[in-house]
């Protein structure tokens, strides 16, 4: 429900009728939190402010953790109990109504695929998303520079592979150009991307690369759609997870261009378990989050963090932050009883109660909340009842999504996966060139045994006491490289199958500048 003050009602008061908190919209893109405990009441507080944006004409993304969110795309079942906390808070005309949900899925499975090449996502991420030392981050560096100064498009697993195997086979060269390769290191790094590969990565490093316009979508009847990530499967792998949706936000920062401060954000982004972005992450990837989220907003981008506690985002992220709800937290360890005091520490004070028990004390579907008012300044924490959704909660049954997804306007547009002509298929045929290369020289230089070989059964002895003289030598090639020459040794001594092998191999980047 949109209010006069354009803005979106969050909740109320109840019996003794506190003012009604408004997330107004022209804050909207300055970023929000939602915290607390499990089953405090985290996902349906996302899925009112989902469904909110989305009225008020806003595209949404949003992650689907548990596979619970997907009822958004129905309307809301009559309850009883609903009825009476939209009456106790005042929401007047509350009704039940589905969203516009657009169904997207990593894997394919629940939604329409979501791709990205590897050379979008960049040597950073991927070296983050592997858990690279920093001597292997290195190789990926240079990986991707001879890609980007040869023309050698990196866009998937193999593209990749492929460059790492270059690397090892010129190891001597391009150390000597772009710094020290080491077989270990790239080693290291294929044994990780075959872990990676098992965890269904191929998926996502393919093409077509998803086009962020199709997250900033708006239905014929005005309302926002909302891009729903099915996220269980993924949440298996939580550092796959957290580095998709890095990039997303990368992405955004890097293509939307610069709007301001407008009435209303052209996008907002939901962020659930956002503590695995951070969870062991280097400080350089920390900044990078930090300087996103500061510089964002003025794309009009609002990105809302879930977590269960304020303390799993770093401070510097934190601060910008300015739209919160805090579910209740528990506080049975002196650990969580500190948590929960920094926790309170981070809001406007009320006189009328103390915010620590606040936090402590409140039920499901109440919370804490604080909500940025005039010229951007933290609203007065409230205790406040949480309005009811007007979609339906929990999952979808799988035909229903199966019907959406039809009738979905992006229907087809990402389900063929295609495979173009990149790095893999480039240095596959460099190296076919180069094993035509040695089985030629291999065959030049048996015709030219065999040429000796003739003219030495041709020579015969002088008549006794004549002079002897030497068979006919045949002349070296002026021409003939350092590289030919080292070519033709090895073919002398490898005229089988598997010596020939060994050449493409071993000479397929010596021979490939010829």
């Amino acid at each position: 429900m949109q209010t006069e003050q354009a803005g979106i009602f969050v909740g109320g008061g109840g019996e003794d009728q506190r003012a009604p908190q408004i997330l107004r919209l022209d804050y909207g893109n300055r970023h929000g939190l939602i915290a607390g405990a499990t089953g405090t009441g985290k996902t349906i507080t996302m899925q009112i402010l989902a469904e909110e944006f989305s009225n008020a004409g806003v595209p949404v993304f949003l992650t689907d953790i548990k596979g619970d969110c997907g009822g958004m795309a129905l309307p809301g079942t009559p309850r009883g109990g609903l009825e009476r906390r939209a009456e106790a808070i005042g929401l007047e005309g509350y009704g039940y109504r589905e969203s516009p949900v657009i169904f997207w899925d990593f894997f394919g499975e629940h939604g329409h695929p979501v791709r990205a090449t590897m050379a979008e996502v960049g040597p950073l991420l991927l070296s983050r998303m592997l858990d690279l030392t920093e001597a292997q981050e290195g190789v990926i560096n240079v990986a991707f520079r001879i890609s980007d100064d040869e023309g050698l498009p990196i866009l998937d697993l193999k593209d990749l592979r492929a460059m790492l195997a270059f690397l090892g086979e010129n190891q001597r060269e391009i150390s000597q150009s772009y710094g020290n390769v080491t077989t270990a290191s790239i080693g290291a790094i294929q044994r990780k991307l075959l872990v990676l590969e098992n965890q269904g990565a191929a998926h996502f490093f393919s093409e077509p690369a998803l086009d962020l316009r199709d997250f900033m979508r708006v239905a014929p009847d005005g309302r926002g759609f909302v891009s729903m990530l099915h996220a269980e499967r993924l949440m298996r792998t939580p550092r796959l997870y957290a580095t998709f949706l890095l990039w997303l936000l990368s992405q955004l920062f890097e293509e939307l261009p610069e709007v301001g401060n407008p009435d209303k954000p052209v996008l907002v982004f939901f962020f659930d378990e956002a503590h695995l972005l951070f969870n062991g992450a280097p400080r350089a990837l920390v900044e990078k989050v930090e300087r996103v989220a500061r510089l964002i907003r003025s794309k009009g981008v609002g990105v809302y963090f879930i977590t269960q506690n304020p303390d799993d985002v770093p401070e510097s992220v934190l601060g910008q932050l300015g739209n919160r709800v805090q579910h209740a937290l528990r506080a049975f360890t002196a650990r969580d009883q500190q948590a929960l005091r920094r926790a309170a520490q981070t809001y406007r004070p009320n006189p009328r109660f103390d915010i620590a028990d606040a936090i402590r004390d409140v039920g499901v579907g109440e919370a804490v909340t604080s909500f940025l008012e005039d010229r951007g300044n933290p609203g007065m924490a409230e205790r406040t009842l949480i309005r009811p959704p007007s979609s339906a909660m929990g999952p979808i049954e799988g035909g229903a999504r199966q019907m959406l997804m039809l009738r979905s306007p992006v229907a087809g547009r990402y389900e063929q996966m295609v495979d173009s002509d990149s790095a893999h298929e480039m240095l596959a045929r460099r190296a076919e060139a180069a094993a035509r290369e040695a089985e030629a020289a291999l065959q030049a230089t048996e015709a030219e045994k065999q040429r000796e070989f003739t003219a030495a059964r041709r020579y015969e002895p002088p008549a006794r006491g004549g002079a002897r003289s030497s068979p006919p030598r045949t002349p070296a090639r002026r021409g003939d490289s350092a590289v030919d020459a080292f070519t033709k040794s090895m073919a002398r001594q490898l005229g089988t199958r598997t010596g020939q092998a060994l050449v493409r191999g071993v000479l397929g980047g010596l021979l490939k500048g010829r």
